[in-house]
């Protein structure tokens, strides 16, 4: 039996207190289940932007997504956690990753790292918040127990065993750094690559009593009655995909209502995923598609 769709959307920008109250209930009355924030410089800072969702909405769930493990201090991270559930009446799914931006630990003037230190820094800060939000005698505490639900994003093969041993939610960007171009610049994953990824979760994570939710970020929805044509475009970018593969790859829906539908229950029967996030210039084109799928 799959598990059932459930639908998010990545909040980018903020202009100021009512229209983002007035974003979020958008949102909500367009069906999506979880309001989310990412966390980089020129962005919404994440925690008060979820308390104020919160405040202007009753149903969605509200998360971060991701982290960058390298702006933060477990204990002091663990403290904003445990408010902001606090706050929100237990709806907040808290999401980690590496950071993949150089820039903007520069700018911040924090350390910055190689791959592996980064890692390391995304396991110990995984492993304190284990410990400190399940811990009782540390304050505030958390209103969902043992902990908020954790959600573990990226692709490479330590992260995703990270996510295997911790995560409620495993969540696959679909993304690389690009070869050759900027820092911080991204590929798609072929259907192939991402296929290999996720073999690597689920070797292991064999041994979970139960099996994590899976998510993909959705980076463009586009509706047109020719996705043969948008395919041959979206492959002379140079992003990763030939145009055979962009018809496949989870990360880009376009067609019809129903052919993204479709698209979205084969990535589910194939992938595992189930969990679908958008980035919020889709939010109001991706809205008949949650409408299609709703309850299916």
């Amino acid at each position: 039996m799959p598990r059932p769709f459930r639908f998010g959307v990545n909040m980018l920008t903020i202009e100021s207190g009512a229209t983002w109250r007035e974003r979020c209930r958008r949102a909500e009355a367009l069906g999506y289940d979880v309001l989310l924030v990412p966390d980089h410089l020129g962005m919404p800072a994440p925690f008060p932007a979820l308390v104020a969702a919160a405040e202007a909405t009753e149903r969605p769930r509200l998360g971060t997504f991701v982290l960058n493990t390298g702006f933060w201090n477990p204990a002091l991270l663990a403290r904003e956690a445990a408010t902001t559930d606090l706050l929100t009446d237990g709806r907040l799914e808290l999401g980690l990753g590496t950071g993949y931006v150089r820039a903007e630990h520069d700018k911040a003037g924090l350390p910055w790292g190689t791959p592996g230190e980064r890692v390391d820094r995304l396991t110990r800060t995984v492993e304190e918040l284990d410990r400190l939000l399940r811990d009782p005698e540390l304050g505030p505490t958390a209103a969902q127990r043992p902990r908020p639900p954790l959600l573990i994003g990226g692709n490479g093969p330590r992260v995703l065993r990270l996510a295997a041993r911790h995560a409620d939610i495993a969540a696959f960007t679909g993304g690389r750094a690009a070869p050759g171009k900027p820092e911080g610049t991204l590929e798609l994953l072929t259907p192939d690559a991402l296929d290999a990824s996720l073999a690597v979760y689920r070797a292991a994570a064999a041994e979970r009593a139960t099996p994590a939710e899976l998510n993909i970020l959705v980076q463009r929805v586009l509706v047109t009655d020719d996705r043969r044509a948008v395919a041959r475009d979206l492959a002379a970018h140079g992003i990763g995909v030939d145009r055979e593969q962009a018809l496949r790859v989870p990360t880009f829906l376009f067609g019809t209502v129903a052919q993204m539908a479709e698209q979205l229950r084969e990535h589910r029967e194939r992938h595992g995923f189930s969990y679908i996030t958008v980035l919020d210039p889709c939010m109001e084109t991706f809205a008949p598609v949650i409408e299609e799928l709703k309850g299916g």
